[in-house]
């Protein structure tokens, strides 16, 4: 299942398990690369922390994944508000 319509969003995202994988490869091998994609987009640090000790049992990369899947439909959502809110006639706008 592409993890885009897990979140009720159609895209080209790859397999979740591919992005596991990935979250998984740079958390050994390039941690502070993955950090900066985290702060990019907008990965909220205190819920990440929260879950991690939440959940020790569960994989970190996959709750990293579930995270930045989570941030990224409320960017669209938002994105997608924002975009009807400015719905504005052609002849009214500046």
């Amino acid at each position: 299942m592409e993890a885009g319509k897990e979140l009720g969003i159609e895209s080209a995202l790859p397999d979740r398990a591919v992005l596991v994988a990935k979250v998984n490869e740079l958390i050994n091998t390039n941690f502070e690369y993955l950090v900066s994609i985290l702060y990019r987009i907008d990965v909220s640090e205190k819920k990440l922390g929260i879950l991690l000790k939440e959940h020790p049992e569960r994989i970190a990369a996959e709750t990293i994944v579930d995270l930045m899947l989570e941030r990224q439909a409320e960017k669209i959502k938002s994105r997608s508000q924002t975009k009807k809110e400015d719905d504005i006639a052609e002849e009214e706008k500046w």
